[in-house]
């Protein structure tokens, strides 16, 4: 379908913006894309009607050609490719198939099963120096992409946008615990209409999603011992229904019960309305942004010779994603705020300004502030005259 017609299908945008639109949108059509329909649910088969053929290996390499004839044909100095299709189910990690670079290539040569569009997708990328985000929940990024990545020095990020629900809960989870309020039970409601709604229907791919959205929590949980002792962590359960007439306007409930002072209970219950798409679509527009920055940057530790990159896991862009993807044997880390703080420093590195704080110490010490209002530069303070030195 072009997509002036998918853009009325969806009716996301307001009737008049379609109006000025689609005359545009209509001369774009999508190019033919992967399809194995067990990966995702069974009643995305009628809209499947545009689809590569062939083996998977020739797939692959139609992928690769499209990336190299996009890029040629538009001018283009480099191409970033970011996955916003289907939820599919996880991928099983199958030693032979998937889990070195040198397995999973000749697991698509030879049309393993277990090889999923998405990791097509992503081996394409690689092999075409592109730098290729996954804004789904399953596990696109099998331990043999991420190897080729790495070898091949090309980033790749993911997984999962984080939008709605799971934004809050990061907010919010991160506040209780930081505050020594023990959240001991979530529980997370969702129900939807859009076309994600109904591909999240089927088990298998809601079962991605399920663990891309309870994740959250857990270095948060972890990083408090005083609360949670070794391997405790809250029940949290997420559900999501479909339903047709809400469209794209999502509904998220959430209710979270804590441990207090003294024995005591708390419970927040929390609803929010939103609309899916267009709480995704400027993290689209940043994940690009963000990756392509990241392409530029490079740095040099103290005492060496040589700059380098970034790892190719991109665990920089974890403030934008559900389920962040890091390097093998680093740190996940949840919490919002401290994510963007990462992205915030790494910026001001970039200018050579020093990384924020919040100690405010010139504001604390009482020498500083008595020499600010010597100076006339406190806060809310007017600026005092000062003499003009003579010779």
């Amino acid at each position: 379908m072009n997509l002036g017609d998918a853009m009325k299908r969806s009716k996301v945008l307001d009737v008049n913006v379609q109006d000025q639109l689609y005359d545009q949108m209509k001369e774009l059509k999508p190019l033919p894309s992967v399809y194995f329909p067990d990966f995702i649910a069974a009643n995305q088969a009628d809209r499947a009607d545009n689809c590569l053929t062939g083996t998977k290996q020739e797939q692959l390499d139609q992928v690769r050609k499209d990336i190299r004839d996009f890029k040629a044909a538009n001018g283009l100095d480099k191409v970033i490719v970011l996955w916003t299709a289907n939820t599919e189910r996880f991928a099983a990690i199958e030693e032979g198939v998937n889990d070195t670079a040198e397995n999973l290539l000749a697991s698509i040569a030879r049309g393993e099963e277990e090889i999923s569009p998405s990791t097509i997708f992503a081996v394409a990328c690689v092999l075409e120096h592109t730098t290729y985000i996954n804004g789904s929940p399953q596990n696109t990024f099998v331990p043999g992409v991420m190897e080729l990545a790495e070898k091949e020095h090309v980033f790749i990020g993911g997984d999962d946008f984080k939008s709605g629900q799971t934004k809050m809960k990061s907010v919010m989870v991160d506040f209780l615990v930081s505050a020594g309020i023990k959240p001991v039970a979530i529980a997370s409601y969702n129900h939807l209409g859009n076309n994600d709604g109904k591909n999240l229907n089927a088990p298998q791919t809601f079962r991605s999603k399920e663990i891309s959205k309870s994740n959250v929590v857990d270095d948060m949980v972890a990083s408090n011992r005083l609360l949670y002792s070794e391997g405790e962590h809250p029940d949290h359960i997420v559900v999501i229904k479909y339903m047709p007439y809400v469209g794209d306007s999502k509904r998220a409930m959430d209710e979270y019960t804590s441990e207090i002072f003294m024995g005591g209970r708390n419970t927040i219950a929390m609803h929010n309305t939103c609309e899916d798409s267009l709480l995704a679509t400027p993290l689209i527009l940043d994940l690009v942004i963000l990756a392509e920055i990241c392409e530029r940057i490079q740095i040099k530790k103290e005492g060496s010779e040589e700059f380098e990159s970034f790892h190719s896991v991109l665990s920089f862009l974890s403030y934008l994603i559900k389920a962040p993807l890091v390097p093998r044997g680093t740190p996940v880390v949840n919490a919002l705020f401290a994510q963007k703080q990462c992205i915030t420093n790494i910026f001001r590195a970039c200018l050579g300004i020093p990384a924020e704080n919040n100690m405010m110490l010139e504001h604390k010490l009482p020498s500083e502030i008595a020499r600010m209002h010597a100076n006339g530069d406190a806060a809310g303070g007017a600026a005092q005259p000062r003499k003009r030195a003579r010779k």
